[in-house]
């Protein structure tokens, strides 16, 4: 449940910098300044998180827009767009994170801070990138 909040709060900076041009290190701290009693392990894990994704943001984004169908990326909901700029960041980058608790945190996330149409929006284009990378794993 903790690495939860630290996603949620990762979303929540992300967010910020997003929607608010906010800097990225204010976010940062500005958010977890308000995350009273989550430990420092969280804390390390949602920077890595918000860091990580920051670094990868063109990446992540350019493989994202190329599971749109009719759609831009940059008309989603902020909240969907970087859910998705975070699940699929672990997804890439935390080997140590299996995909599908990536996945279904992503979904979870998502239900509470838009709603169920839009979980399963995110349920459905991780779901299908992740059988992508899994297909083209195997293949090498």
């Amino acid at each position: 449940m903790k690495r939860r909040l630290a996603r949620e709060c990762a979303l929540k900076a992300l967010f910020m910098v997003d929607v608010g041009k906010n800097d990225c290190h204010r976010a940062i701290s500005y958010i977890l300044e308000g995350a009273k009693g989550l430990p420092q392990k969280e804390h390390f894990f949602c920077s890595k998180l918000v860091y990580g994704v920051m670094e990868k943001k063109e990446e992540l984004d350019r493989m994202l827009t190329g599971y749109l169908v009719n759609w831009q990326f940059d008309r989603l909901a902020a909240v969907v767009r970087n859910v998705l700029r975070l699940a699929l960041f672990e997804i890439l980058f935390l080997d140590e994170i299996p995909a599908v608790v990536s996945i279904n945190e992503a979904i979870e996330i998502t239900k509470i801070y838009q709603d169920e149409e839009a979980s399963r929006f995110v349920n459905g284009i991780l779901d299908k990138m992740k059988r992508d990378l899994k297909a083209n794993a195997e293949r090498k």
